[in-house]
């Protein structure tokens, strides 16, 4: 980490995915002069057929200290994540970086061979045409105290909490992307089969 935080041409990230919940509160505190603040989880109506959580990827980069946001539409599987890369690297492109340090968890769609083959693939083609490096290094296992994107999940899900009602995605994703102050960009797309 000290290696990569050293290069002004160099990014090192921490790269996480979660869900934003329609239904689910988070656990929090308040104070308040009369009976206390109890959320409770919302219920959809009859009918409601949007999704009841949105998945989120995330990238904390640390030299410019902020959270790149990415929305998927569907669950965050192999083929997702390497778009998210790309996509990842496309923007480092444009900013005149030459490596992303990623460092995340074990999850599934991290590990896969489908990943794995996508970043090897991706490394050759930086060798022969130029581009961002990504070096990707795994967080030990169940320790997600070591990735410091999670207390960002906590606090936005805190803020964009809704005690009186129930949000659309629609209104999810604009309180996520304001408290992040990053655009929303196109959602990726998981391929159904």
């Amino acid at each position: 980490m000290r290696l990569a935080a050293q290069p002004a041409d160099w990014v090192l990230g921490f790269a996480d995915e979660t869900w934003w919940s329609r239904l689910a509160q988070p656990a929090l505190h308040s104070w308040t002069a009369g009976p206390p603040l109890r959320l409770v989880e919302q219920v959809c109506p009859k009918g409601d057929r949007a999704p009841k959580a949105l998945a989120c990827y995330g990238l904390l980069r640390t030299d410019a200290h902020e959270v790149l946001l990415r929305f998927v539409d569907g669950r965050p599987v192999s083929h997702v994540t390497t778009a998210f890369l790309a996509r990842l690297c496309q923007q480092l492109v444009a900013e005149r970086k030459r490596v992303l340090v990623l460092l995340w968890d074990n999850a599934s769609w991290h590990i896969s061979r489908e990943v794995r083959t996508w970043v090897r693939a991706h490394h050759q083609q930086v060798k022969r045409h130029g581009g961002v490096r990504l070096w990707t290094w795994r967080l030990p296992i169940k320790s997600p105290w070591l990735n410091p994107i999670e207390p960002h999940w906590v606090h936005g899900k805190r803020a964009m909490v809704e005690p009186a009602g129930l949000l659309t995605t629609t209104e999810i994703i604009t309180r996520v992307c304001a408290y992040f102050g990053c655009e929303h960009a196109e959602h990726l797309t998981q391929l159904v089969a």
